[in-house]
């Protein structure tokens, strides 16, 4: 036998991709030209070994490649999804050696890389030139119409064609097709009940013998994906075949609805049946039970196919452990869910951005740091989550950060990483890097993004400017109630009650329909506004008109309202209506209007019920101590003094700062570290002299501890503050506007000092404190004067 003849004769049975290579070596070292035969199952050989270099090394040495070659090169390029090889490929193949095959390699390579627009020209192209579609043919270029079908004619004509060459009696047209009506079904451009029909129409006239597993799948999975679960069920209880696929399909559509009994039951019923479940089907019960948050029911599913299953493959590991973690994660037990994570023989980029996810929502950082640093691997993903749950809970630093680190990686963010990147600049009250933000958003072009734009009127309104908040919400191509609810809180933390109430009533008239969030924004903007009718009114309508129930959230709002008017005793009675027992909230905004009334009976009962609830809370101590101070009881403030010792509470210490030149500058009370800061007290006691000229005079009762005059008039000077403000008029462009934060509550000098400072400097003063936003312009305060709903509370060492 020659060398050509045995050649042929091994290359023909070979499937090896190294004994493949022997065979070509032995022919190369023979010395004799190979026949096209060989070559063309040579390429073959190294093509589906995914040697698709090698294999367009050997394609270039043919002398004349045949078609069998040139469709081999291209159906390997369009499984590896290199489609611009592919084209160069095809359009280098003369039309003389064309055939369906290779229009059919195309079109399919066109179809998977989402091109459909091209997979029909070429589709025209072929039948102009007198190819005759098979079908194969029409399996590729259906799929490819389903990507961009906008008229129903569209579909029709196809299915026309499919009619009139023939083509309609194969099962896999006949799917593809009825498939092409399902997913134009779901397009906004179309009718979904006609185009239903008509796969449904086709359905039904497809013969008995026809109906295989993939058409009683895409019908039942049609009427999921659109909604009609009524159509789909009835199908499935027809069907007498017991295909595990379409059971799937129907218990995932019931999940997704939100019908978690009825996916139960199926489950169920698929179990008695005698009908294999395989991962799609234990997937889709736990996440029910993880949506419908039925922990027992979830852990029992766990417990059964812990059970039953026996050697599972690894799909079915990682699908079912993920959906697990998930389980586990959103019913508040971390343990457990770690628990699974650490048993996973294999784990994938899915499992790690599951546990780390549930680290998150827990706000349990700590862990999902640690997570995040040891996984093997990060996605888009991964960063988001992490930058999302840092700025959420409060690492505004720590989210701008990594969200800088990811790009150094070379992630290009998406919309929900800059919306991440953007609440962390609202957490840290950093304008600069917001607006920088906000201007890459507009040049990538996410500025349409929902997220972004929510997280934007987030920003803006916690960097002090309400009026570029109000700008991004009404520029808004879309918003959601989160939006509306989002631009209610920013009027209300700037005391525009007004304005607050305004835009909620515009809502309404909108036809969005309010949530409990909706009215925990309204009930602060009347707090904040101290529009006390208005807000019984919305405290009300909540249950009355929406079917609400209060939380007590929403109960410690209304009472803070109350209270802060010196209503104590509608206050009391709204507490004895509340149909659970009293927590720390409703207590704290009892004892926040005592303190700012002097009601000191009511106020030492509810300082007593706080220090069982919360013994390690430092306000409720400064409060007490706060109140018995204004009374000059000192053997009481030295008491709850001595009593703060020994339960080793300390006081969170005041601290402000301000951002110039994208830097910021932290000031604490009676400052020494800062390097300028005894040129700001310099600066201060000149602006106090001019403040006095237009009848400034300290309020010394804001410092409650017993000493000489001018010394609490002094200890008010180094408030953090008045600091704060100082160095920004000192080194803020003149004219520029004072954008200064602080972690506690302003005190009530600071706030009548502003007045008088942006007078005197005829500039615009804004300052955020915990609760909310003071604008002080020409001597007048945003809040109407209300400032005594956010008094700073003051304990000072003897």
């Amino acid at each position: 036998m020659d060398v050509r003849a045995m050649a042929t004769r091994y290359l023909g049975q070979l499937t090896h991709i190294s004994l493949a290579r022997a065979v070509h070596a032995h022919i190369l070292t023979s010395g004799f030209t190979p026949s096209p035969l060989i070559l063309n199952r040579l390429v073959d050989l190294y093509c589906k070994s995914s040697n698709i270099p090698y294999a367009r090394h050997l394609f270039d040495k043919f002398p004349k490649p045949d078609i069998v070659a040139t469709t081999t090169m291209l159906s390997a390029y369009s499984s590896a999804g290199n489609i611009k090889l592919a084209h160069h490929l095809f359009n280098a193949t003369p039309l003389t050696i064309r055939d369906t095959i290779s229009y059919n390699a195309m079109i399919t390579a066109y179809s998977h890389s989402n091109d459909g627009h091209a997979a029909l020209q070429l589709f025209i192209h072929m039948k102009r030139h007198g190819f005759v579609p098979d079908p194969f043919t029409f399996s590729s270029v259906v799929g490819a119409l389903s990507l961009i079908a906008d008229e129903e004619r569209h579909c029709q004509q196809l299915h026309c064609d499919i009619i009139k060459w023939g083509a309609l009696s194969s099962s896999s047209v006949l799917n593809a097709l009825m498939s092409c009506y399902i997913c134009c079904a779901s397009s906004p451009l179309m009718s979904p009940c006609l185009l239903m029909a008509a796969a449904r129409k086709l359905f039904d006239e497809m013969p008995h013998c026809q109906r295989d597993e993939p058409s009683w799948t895409t019908i039942i999975a049609g009427y999921v994906r659109n909604g009609d679960l009524v159509a789909a069920r009835e199908l499935l209880d027809g069907m007498t075949e017991r295909i595990a696929v379409a059971w799937n399909a129907m218990i995932s559509g019931y999940v997704q609805r939100g019908f978690y009994e009825e996916a139960f039951g199926l489950f169920r019923r698929m179990h008695s049946l005698g009908i294999q479940q395989d991962e799609y089907t234990y997937t889709s019960v736990i996440s029910a039970s993880s949506n419908a948050g039925l922990f027992n029911v979830g852990r029992q599913v766990h417990a059964y196919v812990l059970r039953t299953v026996v050697q599972p493959s690894q799909h079915f590991i990682l699908s079912v452990n993920n959906a697990l973690i998930t389980f586990y994660t959103k019913c508040g037990k971390l343990v457990e869910a770690r628990q699974v994570f650490n048993k996973m023989p294999v784990k994938d980029l899915v499992s790690w951005n599951a546990i780390l996810s549930g680290y998150v929502n827990a706000r349990n950082i700590e862990d999902a740091d640690a997570v995040f640093k040891e996984m093997p691997e990060r996605n888009l993903l991964t960063w988001t989550v992490m930058i999302s749950g840092l700025a959420q809970n409060g690492f505004g630093e720590e989210g701008v950060k990594l969200f800088n680190q990811m790009k150094l990686e070379g992630l290009e963010p998406c919309d929900y990483a800059y919306a991440g990147a953007i609440t962390s600049c609202a957490v840290l009250g950093s304008l600069d890097n917001g607006q920088q933000l906000h201007s890459q958003i507009i040049r990538l072009g996410h500025d349409s993004s929902l997220s972004v734009g929510n997280a934007l009127i987030t920003m803006y309104a916690r960097c002090g400017l309400v009026e570029a908040a109000d700008t991004v919400f009404l520029t808004m191509p879309y918003v959601d109630l989160v939006s509306w609810n989002a631009m209610i809180a920013a009027l209300a933390q700037h005391g525009h009650g007004v304005q607050a109430i305004q835009l909620y009533e515009k809502m309404l008239k909108e036809d969005i329909l309010p949530d409990r969030i909706s009215f925990l924004t309204i009930l602060s903007a009347c707090n904040h506004a101290g529009l006390v009718k208005e807000g019984r009114h919305y405290f009300d309508a909540m249950r009355d008109q929406y079917g609400i129930i209060p939380g007590e959230d929403h109960y410690a709002r209304l009472i803070d309202l109350l209270c802060r008017a010196g209503m104590f005793s509608e206050a009391k009675n709204v507490t004895e209506s509340m149909p659970f027992e009293h927590g720390a909230p409703i207590w704290e905004a009892l004892l926040a209007g005592c303190w700012i009334h002097g009601n000191i009976e009511l106020g030492i009962e509810a300082a007593e019920r706080l220090f069982e609830l919360m013994p390690q809370q430092d306000g409720t101590y400064i409060i007490l101590s706060n109140m018995y101070a204004t009374l000059g009881q000192w053997e009481e403030v030295a008491r709850v003094r001595k009593l703060m010792r020994e339960r080793g509470v300390k006081k969170e210490p005041g601290c402000s700062w301000i951002e110039v030149e994208n830097m910021v500058h932290v000031f604490l009370v009676d400052d020494a570290v800062h390097p300028e800061v005894y040129a700001v007290y310099k600066y201060l006691e000149q602006l106090v002299n001019e403040m006095r000229k237009l009848g400034y005079v300290p309020d010394t009762k804001f410092v409650l501890h017993d000493m000489e005059s001018e010394h609490k008039e002094h200890a008010l000077s180094t408030h953090s503050e008045k600091l704060a403000v100082v160095y920004g008029i000192m080194k803020l462009p003149l004219g520029a506007t004072i954008r200064v934060f602080k972690n506690l509550r302003i005190c009530g000098d600071c706030h009548n000092a502003f007045k008088f400072i942006s007078k005197v400097v005829e500039r615009e003063i804004i300052v955020r404190d915990r609760k909310r936003f003071h604008h002080f312009r020409d001597g007048e305060c945003s809040c109407g004067n209300y400032w005594n709903s956010n008094l700073r509370l003051i304990i000072a060492p003897k």
